[in-house]
């Protein structure tokens, strides 16, 4: 049963090759031409929040934040909350459920962080590792507890988004599954259960995109 559940998560493989994982960039084929060209209500809506979410990775930057930099983290909150939604429909393969995409993101983000901050701001890096007023006993566990803290970042950041892309669809799968066994009545309860599932995953989506690219642009925050 449980080989059955996990299977939908498996990609699936045509003459030997898996097609699945071009789902991460399907979007970009299926945005009409007219959306670049002429503004409509969606266009407006999107560049609204694309500006709020500037402003906001620019508060948490600093004076990083107005060379540009914000524009990865906003590039990264799009693409995972595009999969994310794209994860939803039947039949179409949920790429942030997988930790090849999501450690793919978090660990050269996280690596490039790191050997910036060590290499251009060493002393800062140090004091990092012991926050102020910590007594001189406890200063090696400290040491000793940030550096754990900080290795395990990128593993953090991926298994989050991971493991709430799975957890939902794991409930839906079940819900589905368990359908045909159950009376016409039981079936219109489980219909409305599946759609208020169904609303609360898309929260999570937009949620999981957005703790991601903040966490993201607070650890790069930290190295400057």
């Amino acid at each position: 049963m449980m080989t059955n559940l996990f299977s939908v998560f498996d990609p699936s493989a045509i003459f030997g090759i898996s097609l699945n994982w071009l789902s991460t960039f399907l979007g970009l084929l299926m945005i009409p031409s007219i959306y670049w060209l002429m503004p409509s209500r969606y266009n407006i809506f999107w560049n609204s929040i694309l500006l709020t979410l500037h402003k906001e990775f620019k508060t948490l930057l600093g004076p990083s934040g107005h060379n540009g930099s914000t524009f990865i983290f906003i590039s990264l909150f799009s693409l995972i909350l595009f999969n994310n939604f794209m994860g939803l429909f039947p039949y179409i393969f949920t790429s942030t459920s997988h930790l090849t995409l999501t450690l793919s993101l978090a660990l050269p983000l996280w690596l490039c962080f790191m050997l910036y901050g060590w290499m251009n701001h060493t002393q800062h890096m140090f004091a990092h590792l012991v926050p102020q007023g910590t007594p001189a006993v406890l200063m090696p566990f400290m040491v000793c507890i940030e550096t754990i803290s900080n290795v395990i970042r990128p593993g953090t950041l991926a298994v989050r988004l991971t493991a709430n892309m799975i957890a939902g669809h794991l409930l839906l799968t079940l819900l589905g599954n368990t359908g045909p066994s159950m009376s016409y009545v039981l079936v219109t309860f489980l219909l409305i259960a599946q759609i208020a599932l169904l609303v609360l995953e898309s929260a999570v989506a937009m949620i999981q995109s957005y703790v991601f690219a903040v966490l993201s642009t607070l650890y790069s925050s930290e190295v400057n």
